[in-house]
C-alpha cells in the first residue's frame, strides 16, 4: 500500500513516514499543498494523510479538487484538537476520517486500517490470496499448501500489487510509480529483476500460480495446470 503525507511540520512527518514504513507501508510525503495536490493527481496512492493548514494550496482544497476529479482515494484529515467546524468542513467535503493532533501511533495505525478496508484493498486478516498461494502483507510471508518462504519487502510489494489486481494487467509504469514513485530514475529492468525473483520463489514452493508477461504492456498472474 503507497501512502502520501501532506504535512507542513517537517518533523512529524518525517515521524509519520517512518513509523508508516516499519509497518510495510511506502510512504511519500511533501511539505507544502501544491505538492501535495500534485502528488495525489497522479492516481498512485492508496491513502492521503492530509493536514488542513498548509502553505499554497490548503487541505481542504485538495480535498475539494480530487474529489471534484473523481479520486475517491481514502483521505484521513490531521487536524488540531479542538477544530470541530475543521472536521464537519472535511467530512462534508468527501475525507474518510479525521485524526487530531496530538494522536496516538496505535490510532492513527487503526484508523489507516479501517480506511483502507472501507476501500475494499485490505483483508482483515492481512492476507492476500490468489489460486494456491497466500501473502501475508504484514510478516511478508509467501506460502503455498505446506511450504512457506519470507519475501523481502520490494518483493513483497510488487505480489501485493499484482493480488490486489488480480486479473488485470499492470504495467511496468503502474509497478515503478507504486513501488518507487512517480519522479524516480529507476528503469524498466528493476521490475524484470524483480519480476525474476517471484517467479523463482514461486517455482520453488510448487505453486500453480506464474506470473504472465504481456509483450509490450505488462504482467498479471495466472494459473496454470
Amino acid at each position: 500500500m503507497k501512502i502520501l503525507i501532506v504535512e507542513d511540520e517537517i518533523g512529524l512527518a518525517d515521524a509519520l513516514s517512518q513509523i508508516l514504513i516499519k509497518q510495510h507501508y511506502t510512504v511519500d510525503k511533501v511539505y507544502d499543498g501544491q505538492s501535495g495536490l500534485d502528488h495525489m493527481m497522479t492516481g498512485i496512492y492508496d491513502l492521503l494523510l492530509l493536514d488542513i493548514m498548509l502553505p499554497e494550496i490548503d487541505g481542504m482544497s485538495i480535498l475539494k479538487t480530487i474529489r471534484s476529479k473523481g479520486n475517491s482515494t481514502p483521505v484521513i484529515l490531521l487536524t488540531a484538537k479542538g477544530d470541530v467546524p475543521d472536521k464537519v468542513s472535511g467530512l462534508d467535503c468527501g475525507a474518510d476520517d479525521y485524526v487530531a493532533k496530538p494522536f496516538s501511533t496505535d490510532e492513527l495505525l487503526a484508523r489507516i486500517r479501517a480506511a483502507l478496508r472501507r476501500k475494499g484493498e485490505v483483508i482483515q486478516d492481512d492476507a492476500l490470496r490468489f489460486g494456491d498461494i497466500e501473502l501475508n502483507t504484514t510478516t511478508l510471508c509467501l506460502s503455498c499448501k505446506t511450504k512457506e518462504l519470507k519475501l523481502i519487502l520490494k518483493e513483497s510489494k510488487l505480489l501485493e500489487l499484482l493480488l490486489l489486481r488480480k486479473l488485470s494487467v499492470t504495467s511496468k509504469e503502474q509497478i515503478i510509480e507504486k513501488l518507487w514513485g512517480f519522479d524516480t530514475e529507476v528503469e524498466y529492468n528493476n521490475v524484470e529483476v524483480y519480476i525474476s525473483f517471484l517467479r523463482k520463489k514461486l517455482l520453488f514452493l510448487e505453486s500453480s500460480v506464474r506470473i504472465k508477461t504481456i509483450r509490450n504492456v505488462g504482467y498479471v498472474l495466472e494459473m496454470v495446470d
